[in-house]
């Protein structure tokens, strides 16, 4: 039997396995697990420094990146969220091409500076969904251009997959609302990281360099994600590793999500399994969330 074909079978049998204790949930045509791998890890994002920025890039060769992948499908995570970069098409490409089966979520790559050459590159890998940068949705909205943001969505819409918006603003989710944006689902991040450094100053009651992780901010966001119909995938649960000291910590984290989450909703959660196993220990975490409200 050849390579490619055994190790297709292995990861098949054992996602079988395991998607009985990891829930799915409809998603349009499609069905994920409640539990989503996020993407950030993998292209060097920590959230946290420079050094664990590099740390992370040199971890994640080609061979770790696709190691980690499999281990999530034998855990019953069916999809991958990530950046619509070269980088991740080409580990993607990669995957398939020895037999993995992971669904894509596609986040748009707003440094290209060309949205509909992203989005046809981002195509030609069969995205289950894209969805329009947070990062850039956030800087549109706080230049007061959400005309901006609508555009960017309307030429998501036009390559015929499910379309998304990305926000850390819970207002933005508000104002899509009301105004019927023709969205189909929501990237919420439980954190507002895209205020202005005299906000983040104000809050902290001192100057912030970079993020201000802010802990009340989750359940404004959260309470967005719930009053919403449209599904949400539901991200930074852990605030960035601030909320993974303990296991105790990490389970809080995800039942607070939970406490919010519709049927509908998937937490988003980015992996980095350098030193211990995290893809394991997430599934299990979410699937202990979602039997408690069963």
């Amino acid at each position: 039997m050849p390579t490619v074909t055994r190790r297709q079978a292995l990861i098949t049998a054992a996602t079988t396995a395991a998607a009985s204790t990891l829930p799915t949930v409809r998603f349009g045509r499609f069905t994920v697990s409640r539990l989503i791998a996020g993407g950030n890890p993998v292209s060097a994002n920590s959230h946290v420094s420079r050094t664990m920025d590099l740390e992370m890039r040199d971890y994640f060769t080609a061979a770790n990146v696709k190691r980690m992948l499999a281990a999530c499908e034998r855990a019953g995570i069916n999809t991958w969220q990530s950046r619509g970069d070269r980088h991740i098409i080409r580990l993607l490409n990669e995957y398939r091409l020895e037999g993995g089966n992971l669904q894509w979520i596609a986040q748009t790559a707003s440094e290209y500076g060309d949205l509909r050459k992203n989005l046809s590159e981002i195509m030609a890998m069969k995205p289950i969904a894209i969805y329009h940068h947070g990062s850039l949705t956030d800087r549109f909205w706080h230049e007061d251009r959400p005309d901006k943001i609508a555009r960017g969505l309307k030429a998501i819409r036009q390559t015929g997959v499910m379309t998304g918006l990305g926000t850390h603003i819970p207002e933005v989710i508000d104002f899509a609302e009301q105004n019927h944006w023709d969205v189909d689902f929501y990237m919420a991040c439980v954190y507002h990281l895209t205020r202005r450094p005299e906000e983040n100053a104000r809050l902290a009651g001192h100057p912030v360099e970079g993020e201000l992780f802010w802990d009340d901010d989750r359940p404004e966001m959260l309470a967005r994600v719930r009053k919403t119909a449209k599904p949400c995938l539901i991200f930074k649960v852990y605030g960035a590793t601030r909320h993974t000291q303990t296991a105790e910590r990490r389970q809080a984290a995800i039942e607070l999500a939970f406490d919010y989450a519709k049927p509908s909703d998937a937490v988003v959660v980015g992996m980095f399994p350098k030193n211990s196993e995290q893809v394991e220990e997430n599934a299990r975490l979410v699937a202990r969330a979602l039997a408690r409200r069963r």
